[in-house]
C-alpha cells in the first residue's frame, strides 16, 4: 500500500514533511529496517577462487544489508533522518537496529576494509556515508552523539579518501548511475557545510568550478541513457546552485539549458513511465530517476524563482514527484532496498542537511 497515494503533489513538494502520518512513517521505515539486516541477496564482489566466499557480514559488519554497501549506508541515513525529524512510531525498534550495527568493533572493521580497498564505493557510497555523519551531527540526541563518536573513524577515513582519491580526479564522470561526479560532490559539499569543514567545502567548490563552470548547451535530449537513476544534467545543475550566488547561477543556467525555454524537451522535463508490475531490477532504477529528478527540479525552480526556467522546472517537478512516489513503494526487493531513501530525500529536502 502506498502511504502517499492520497497526498496532493503540492504537499509532497513542500519539503518538510510536516504532514507525515504514522502510516507514512511506518511505510518509509519498513524496508530500511528490514533491509539493513537482510544479508542476501547481495551484490558482493568478484569471486576469485573456490575459497573466496567471505560473507558480506564478515567484511562489512556495519553495512552488509540492503544488497550493497551504499544502500545499507543510505538506509541508515533514512532511518536516522526519520528519528531526527519526527516523533516516530517505531523509535525504539529503529534505535535498537542501528545500535546493533554501529558498534566500535564493526566500524573498526569497516575502516580496515577501506585500508585494504581504498577505492571501494568511490564516490557514491562515500557521499552517502558523509550524509549519514552529517545527519547524526544535526540531531541533538544523546544516542546520536554516541553513534557519531562510534562512526568517527570511518567518517575520518572517508574524508581522507575523498581528498586523496576523489577530488584529485582529472575529469568528471557524467553518467546517470553510481559514478556520477556531480552527485557525489553535492553530498560531500552538504556534509562540509553541516559540519563546518571549511577547507573541505573550499576544495569541493573549487572542484565543481573546475569541472562544470564552463559547461553550456547541455544535450538534455540524450537522457535518460539505459537504467539511469540520476539525471547527469540535473544533478550537475543541482550542485552548481549550491556553489553560485542566485545571480551567478541564473546566468550559468541560461547557458546550460538554453533551448528548454523554447523547445519541449520531454526527455528531461517529463517523467519516465515504469511498469512496476513487469519491470526487472534494473528498470526500477527509473523510479529512482523520477524521484531524484523531482528533487533536483524543485530545487532549481526555487533557485530560479521568477525566471521562465523556474516555472518550467516547477511544473516538471510536480509531474516527476507524483510519478516517483506512486511507484516507489514496491515489494520488489530490487527497488524496495533503496527507494525509501530517495522518497525521504524528496519529502524532507527543506529540513536541514540537504543544500545546506
Amino acid at each position: 500500500m502506498n502511504p502517499l497515494a492520497d497526498t496532493d503533489t503540492e504537499t509532497i513538494l513542500s519539503g518538510t514533511a510536516d504532514f507525515a502520518s504514522s502510516e507514512l512513517l511506518r511505510g518509509l521505515a519498513a524496508y530500511p529496517v528490514a533491509g539493513i539486516e537482510t544479508e542476501y541477496p547481495h551484490h558482493g564482489g568478484a569471486v576469485e577462487s573456490p575459497e573466496d566466499t567471505t560473507r558480506p557480514s564478515e567484511e562489512h559488519p556495519a553495512f552488509y544489508g540492503c544488497f550493497d554497501w551504499h544502500s545499507a549506508v543510505h538506509s541508515h541515513w533514512c532511518l536516522v533522518r526519520q528519528l531526527r525529524l519526527f516523533d516516530h512510531p517505531q523509535d525504539e525498534e529503529i534505535r535498537a537496529a542501528i545500535d546493533e550495527r554501529l558498534t566500535p568493533e564493526n566500524v573498526e572493521q569497516e575502516v580496515a576494509y577501506f585500508d585494504e580497498n581504498p577505492t571501494f564505493e568511490r564516490a557514491y557510497g562515500w557521499a552517502w556515508l558523509l550524509r549519514l555523519a552529517a545527519e547524526l551531527s544535526l540531531w541533538e540526541d544523546p544516542q546520536a552523539a554516541v553513534w557519531r563518536e562510534r562512526l568517527d573513524p570511518l567518517e575520518s577515513k572517508i574524508c581522507s579518501l575523498v581528498e586523496q582519491e576523489f577530488l584529485t580526479q582529472d575529469r568528471p564522470f557524467r553518467v546517470g548511475t553510481h559514478h556520477n561526479t556531480a552527485f557525489a560532490l553535492t553530498g560531500v559539499l552538504d556534509y562540509a557545510r553541516v559540519t563546518d569543514e571549511q577547507p573541505l567545502e573550499t576544495a569541493v567548490t573549487d572542484t565543481a568550478m573546475d569541472f562544470f563552470e564552463d559547461d553550456c548547451d547541455y544535450p538534455v535530449e540524450y537522457e535518460p541513457i539505459g537504467w539511469d537513476f540520476l539525471s547527469p544534467a540535473l544533478v550537475e545543475a543541482d550542485l552548481m546552485r549550491r556553489v553560485y550566488s542566485q545571480k551567478e547561477f541564473t546566468d550559468w543556467a541560461e547557458d546550460f539549458f538554453p533551448d528548454i525555454r523554447r523547445s519541449p524537451y520531454e526527455s528531461i522535463l517529463e517523467p519516465v513511465s515504469v511498469d512496476t508490475e513487469s519491470a526487472d531490477g534494473a528498470a526500477l532504477h527509473l523510479v529512482g530517476l523520477n524521484l531524484s529528478k523531482a528533487w533536483c527540479l524543485i530545487g532549481l525552480a526555487d533557485a530560479l524563482e521568477s525566471h521562465p526556467l523556474g516555472e518550467r522546472f516547477a511544473e516538471s517537478a510536480a509531474r516527476h514527484a507524483r510519478s516517483g512516489v506512486d511507484d516507489a513503494f514496491t515489494d520488489d526487493y530490487a527497488g524496495s532496498h533503496w527507494l525509501s531513501s530517495f522518497v525521504l530525500y524528496l519529502l524532507t529536502r527543506r529540513a536541514g542537511g540537504i543544500a545546506a
